[in-house]
């Protein structure tokens, strides 16, 4: 009878095991706005017990429906959801490898709200660029489900709240609240008062202030779309519990921050408060 139960015990574990190998696609790299062919880091391979998720979303662009969209070059446009993407993802993730005892992997892992249980495995995703995001409800209800569960979503690199002062004659603010508003119906946005402990959890993160982008290099300013992208907003979304499950960095690029923090023209000060940023906000999801 002994060998019967351990051999019906071994055969569950192997198709346990099984299930979860086969819920985690692997890795894949996407066409980008910004970077083609960027170099893998050597152990892209290696296994670890944490990897950073990045959030691939359709967009108001028709992305990925409408494939007429075409960039300047010709390629077709792949939303804009692989904005600063692979470079800002990998320079951040050396960051947090140095930074903290997380065991991170090298690499992101790009993950869809396809209504496959993928996204389930990844307790932190990123979303760039979400004042251009579409959700329709179908994802709109698997994100949800994806953060009740306890999973932990940043948003970064959109900008002001007034489609005059935007070029594309968008309302930044109004394009993610609206998407957001499905996500989590009801449910407000809070500003995150000084005292949250998601600024205090390794760095004191009293003295903030506004992460510019790139577009400094060439304007000089640290902020984006005309006077409503002037001033930095730190601002949260709240499970039932308090936890913080949708964090929000409206006008600022932490993005680019982490994508040219090796760029000599960017300030060490802007770069240094980005990556105490992520380090901040990934161990308060670990221990939130």
């Amino acid at each position: 009878m002994l060998p019967r139960i351990t051999l019906v015990l071994a055969c569950i574990g192997v198709l346990s095991l099984w299930n979860v190998l086969r819920a985690q696609l692997p890795f894949k790299e996407w066409p980008a706005i910004e970077y083609e062919n960027f170099k893998l880091p050597p152990d892209y391979q290696t296994d670890a017990e944490w990897v950073r998720a990045r959030l691939r979303y359709p967009d108001i662009f028709g992305y990925p429906n409408d494939t007429r969209v075409r960039l300047p070059d010709g390629r077709p446009f792949p939303g804009y959801w692989t904005m600063d993407y692979p470079r800002s993802d990998r320079h951040l993730l050396q960051g947090i490898r140095r930074l903290t005892r997380i065991d991170t992997r090298s690499v992101e892992q790009v993950v869809s709200l396809d209504g496959t249980d993928d996204i389930y495995n990844f307790p932190a995703a990123y979303a760039s660029e979400v004042g251009h995001w579409e959700l329709p409800e179908k994802e709109a209800g698997q994100l949800r489900e994806y953060l009740l569960r306890g999973g932990f979503l940043m948003v970064d690199d959109f900008h002001g709240s007034n489609a005059r002062d935007n070029e594309q004659g968008i309302n930044e603010w109004e394009q993610f609240t609206d998407g957001l508003s499905r996500v989590f119906p009801g449910r407000q946005v809070q500003d995150i008062p000084n005292s949250d402990a998601i600024f205090h959890t390794v760095s004191d993160l009293t003295d903030r202030f506004q992460v510019p982008g790139a577009q400094y290099f060439e304007t000089g300013r640290t902020y984006e779309k005309g006077d409503t992208g002037k001033e930095p907003h730190w601002r949260a979304v709240r499970d039932d519990n308090g936890r913080i499950v949708v964090a929000i960095f409206h006008n600022m690029d932490l993005g680019d921050a982490w994508e040219v923090s090796d760029e000599p023209r960017y300030p060490e000060k802007w770069a240094s408060l980005a990556y105490r940023i992520a380090v901040n906000y990934f161990i308060y999801d670990l221990s939130h």
